[in-house]
C-alpha cells in the first residue's frame, strides 16, 4: 500500500485496544478477565479488537492449521458472549501488515535484556517449561511486547483491559512509546492506560495455578452440560473442611473464588461464605449452586456459538471489514512515525 497524504491523526479521548493470541477456543478466565469488560467498554467508547495469529505462531511453530482455526474459534467466542462488530472492531493481527513494520522498527528500541527481564515473558516461559532453557525458544515469542507495544500504538490505544499478569507488558509499551517520542523529538505515540478487571486472576478448577488451556485446568465458553458439572465436581475446596459441621476456609477456596466472579445474587454468596466459615455447610452445597451459576452463563454462549458456526463464511467476512477498518488507522499512524523518522525518500 502505497504511503497516505500527510495526515494529522485525530484520537478520540478514548480509544479501546485489547484481544487474544489465537492459541484455542476461549475459558471462563478470559471472561472473567477481559470479555466482560470489553463488553461494557464497547457501548461508551471506540475499541479495536485483535485475533493475534502473528502472535500465535510462536505457539504453535509450524503448525498453521491451527492457529487458522483458533482464528475462528476465538472470533466465534467473541461473538457468543455478545461483542457486536458494529460496536467493535475486530481485526485479524495478520491482515495488518503495517503492525509488524512498526514492531519491527519498535525492536530497535528495546534490549534482549529487557525483554528477557519481563515478568510476564518469564511466567510464560515457565508455564512453556523454558525455564532454564530460554535460548531455545523462539525469537518471535520473546519479542511479543514489542508486537504487543505495535498494536496498540497504531491503533492509538490509550485503554487497555489487561489481566494483573499483563501489567509488565503496559509498562514496556509506554517505555518503548516514550523513548521514540524522545529520538524524534515529538509525542508521536501516546502512552496508554492498564484496566484492571475486577477479577483480575481467575484460579484453575485444579486450584493450583491462574486458569489456562496450557495447564489444562480451564473450562471453555463452549463447555457441555457434562463438561461444566464434571468440573466444578472436581474443584478444590479447603482440605481441612472434613465434615459439615466444622468451620470451613474460604480464602483459597476455588468454588467460592468462582462464585465471587460469577453469582450476581452478591448477598447469598456473603451469606453461604459466613455460614461455611463457621460450620454447618457442606461442600456439596456450595457446589450445587456453582454449578446452576455456569450452567445458566454458558449454556446461551453456547447455544449462540452454535448459531454463528454455521456460517463461517459471514464470521471470516466481519473480520474482513474489522481488518480493513483497522488498517485505516494503522496506515495513518506508521505514516507519522516514519515521517518523524525521515524513512521516505521519494
Amino acid at each position: 500500500m502505497s504511503h497516505p497524504n500527510n495526515q494529522t491523526i485525530a484520537a478520540p479521548q478514548t480509544i479501546v485496544v485489547t484481544g487474544d493470541r489465537t492459541t484455542g477456543p476461549l475459558h471462563l478466565g478470559h471472561f472473567a478477565g477481559s470479555l466482560q469488560t470489553r463488553l461494557q467498554l464497547q457501548n461508551r467508547h471506540e475499541q479495536f479488537i485483535l485475533l493475534a495469529d502473528t502472535q500465535a505462531l510462536a505457539d504453535h511453530q509450524g503448525d498453521y492449521s491451527k492457529v487458522r482455526q483458533s482464528v475462528i474459534d476465538v472470533a466465534l467466542d467473541y461473538l457468543a458472549v455478545g461483542i457486536d462488530p458494529k460496536k467493535s472492531t475486530i481485526l485479524i493481527q495478520s491482515m495488518v501488515p503495517e503492525l509488524a513494520e512498526l514492531s519491527f522498527y519498535m525492536m530497535n528500541l528495546v534490549s534482549v535484556a529487557r525483554l528477557e527481564r519481563n515478568p510476564t515473558v518469564k511466567s510464560e516461559l515457565r508455564g512453556k517449561g523454558y525455564e532454564g532453557q530460554e535460548r531455545e525458544v523462539a525469537a518471535g515469542f520473546l519479542t511479543y511486547p514489542v508486537s504487543q507495544a505495535a498494536d496498540i500504538t497504531a491503533l492509538r490505544g490509550t485503554l487497555i483491559p489487561v489481566g494483573a499478569d499483563q501489567l509488565p507488558m503496559i509498562e514496556q509499551t509506554n517505555e518503548i512509546v516514550r523513548r521514540f517520542n524522545r529520538m524524534v523529538g515529538d509525542n508521536i505515540l501516546h502512552e496508554c492506560q492498564a484496566l484492571l478487571s475486577n477479577t483480575t486472576r481467575l484460579p484453575g478448577i485444579d486450584g493450583k495455578s491462574k486458569m489456562s488451556r496450557a495447564a489444562g485446568n480451564h473450562l471453555s465458553l463452549s463447555a457441555s452440560s457434562d463438561e461444566i458439572s464434571a468440573a466444578v465436581h472436581k474443584m478444590y475446596t479447603d482440605a481441612n473442611h472434613l465434615t459439615v459441621g466444622s468451620p470451613g476456609q474460604v480464602e483459597g477456596n476455588v468454588v467460592f473464588s468462582f462464585l465471587d466472579a460469577f453469582d450476581s445474587d452478591v448477598a447469598k454468596v456473603a451469606e453461604l461464605k459466613a455460614q461455611y466459615q463457621h460450620g454447618g455447610l457442606g461442600d456439596s452445597v456450595i457446589k450445587a449452586r456453582l454449578n446452576d451459576v455456569l450452567q445458566a452463563l454458558i449454556a446461551p454462549i453456547r447455544e449462540r456459538r452454535a448459531q454463528f458456526a454455521q456460517d463461517p463464511d459471514a464470521v471470516l467476512s466481519m473480520l474482513l471489514c474489522g481488518s480493513a477498518k483497522a488498517r485505516q488507522t494503522a496506515v495513518l499512524t506508521l505514516h507519522k512515525v516514519k515521517t518523524a523518522m525521515g524513512m521516505y525518500y521519494f
